[in-house]
């Protein structure tokens, strides 16, 4: 290895996935040279091998099961999905797994690429380690960001590196679907991958374990809907089955649970959570554990450093490639605002300086059939706050649209009502096709609407988002 010269920057960004682009755009705006290091491509996780990949799997799945609703279409679609047109389409939203877009966009906004792996090397220092095996120094006037994402966490099974186990990065770019697949988790990966690949052709066996159900982090109802949705597909759901071990005998994967349950497949994918993308990145060099989580502050500055900011998956505040955006044009323009001295920031809550809805206003949509879509607090989180809150619940089957929409829609609706400062703290919808409503009801959290102005804000008839005025009819009736 031979080393290189070193380079002085504004603004030195580690994780060129979306969260790294933003910071990036932002300091550029702010007219901070700034630049960006990547070891992978261009456009990070989010673009190759989760939101992109696994939405283009899902997108006919749901098209075909909203297609199967309704009469006079139905039974043209009664067929197989195309397997092998829908990984085709996949491969195109991932532009073949290549970044040649994603560079010109960097280049295009006037930062530097920094192709390699990046590592702090003391404060507002980066060492960038190329491909080559050269070394550059880069360093920080005025912040480092580390945008370096995070990764699928497995389980301490022995032998587990045998059996070659799919992660979330393998079941979004399979290029072929296997005869029988194991779902391990219960969480967003396990049933979006569980429901695209029951539909392209597999056997699905999902093994959840615990008492909690599924997606144990939204309203209960909504993990009992699709638990019931995925059985129906033909998903063989099994809660409380916690892996104990597995092999792989013969090309067949074999796995055991605690109750010696012996389950085979073709292949076993793991979504068992995620961990940091922080061990090999220096942190040792400025006093934090490699490894780990990183604290920040609102501004997403990480705690006791004053030039250092972790931003999206790295902070664990939400770990949604949305969030971790907005995460970005905050502290894009914290960074900014202290560059040029700005005495105070503008910090407190919904401040220009303060990503205040990582803790109130954190939307999200998981692209099952039926969808599942959440914005703010559940009921028991706003509990948990110390919200005095109620919650009202309806059927969003009668609702008109819905019953346009699709023959027997069902779904469920439920806003979560602060009582003493009459605001909605949360909405949570599940049923086909809410993925799209679920703006409005973090505009009305993020924005903390009065119920006696939401009254006001008229949905249009028919359609779904009429579940609004059934929602305050029943909140003012009870």
């Amino acid at each position: 290895m031979t080393q290189s010269d070193s380079i002085a920057y504004d603004v030195v960004v580690i994780g060129a996935g979306p969260v790294g682009e933003n910071v990036a755009d932002r300091t550029r705006a702010a007219g901070l040279s700034t630049a960006i290091v990547e070891s992978e491509l261009v456009g990070g996780e989010c673009s190759y091998w989760a939101c992109m990949p696994s939405k283009a799997l899902l997108r006919p799945v749901l098209a075909r099961a909203d297609a199967r609703r309704l009469p006079g279409l139905a039974d043209s679609v009664r067929g197989p999905l195309d397997t092998a047109a829908v990984l085709a389409r996949r491969d195109g939203f991932t532009s073949h797994w290549k970044d040649d877009g994603q560079v010109q966009w960097v280049e295009g906004i006037g930062a530097d690429l920094h192709r390699g792996h990046g590592r702090l090397a003391g404060p507002r220092t980066v060492e960038v380690t190329a491909p080559d095996g050269t070394r550059r120094t880069l360093t920080a006037r005025h912040a480092v960001a580390v945008c370096t994402g995070s990764a699928a966490a497995l389980p301490d099974l022995p032998g587990l590196a045998d059996v070659r186990p799919w992660t979330s990065r393998d079941a979004t770019s399979a290029e072929t679907a296997p005869g029988r697949l194991i779902v391990v988790g219960g969480g967003v990966v396990a049933v979006e991958m569980a429901t695209a690949w029951q539909a392209l052709g597999s056997q699905v066996t999902l093994l959840v374990r615990g008492g909690a159900g599924l997606l144990a982090r939204m309203e209960p109802f909504a993990g009992d809907m699709v638990a019931q949705a995925l059985t129906e597909a033909g998903v063989d759901l099994r809660t409380g089955a916690s892996v104990r071990s597995v092999t792989r005998e013969d090309g067949t994967v074999v796995a055991v649970t605690d109750t010696g349950e012996r389950v085979e497949a073709d292949e076993i994918l793991f979504a068992t959570g995620r961990v940091p993308r922080t061990r090999d990145i220096g942190l040792d060099t400025v006093g934090l554990e490699p490894g780990s989580w990183l604290s920040v502050d609102d501004s997403l500055q990480v705690e006791g450093h004053d030039w250092l900011y972790a931003v999206g998956d790295a902070n664990h505040r939400a770990l949604l490639t949305h969030q971790g955006k907005y995460q970005a044009r905050i502290a894009g323009a914290a960074i900014a605002a202290r560059a040029s001295g700005v005495p105070d920031l503008d910090a407190g809550p919904w401040g220009a300086h303060a990503a205040t809805a990582d803790h109130d206003a954190v939307p999200q949509v998981v692209f099952t059939d039926p969808e599942v879509a959440s914005a703010g607090l559940t009921l028991a989180e706003a509990e948990r706050a110390g919200h005095r809150v109620r919650a009202v619940d309806i059927d969003l089957g009668t609702v008109a649209g819905a019953s346009l929409y699709a023959e027997g829609y069902t779904g469920r609706a439920r806003m979560v009502v602060d009582l003493e400062d009459e605001i909605v703290r949360g909405v949570t919808f599940v049923g086909p096709g809410v993925g799209e409503m679920i703006h409005s009801a973090t505009v009305a959290v993020v924005g903390q609407v009065p119920i006696s102005r939401l009254w006001h804000a008229v949905p249009p008839y028919p359609t779904i988002s009429e579940v609004w005025l059934r929602l305050l009819e029943a909140y003012r009736d009870n």
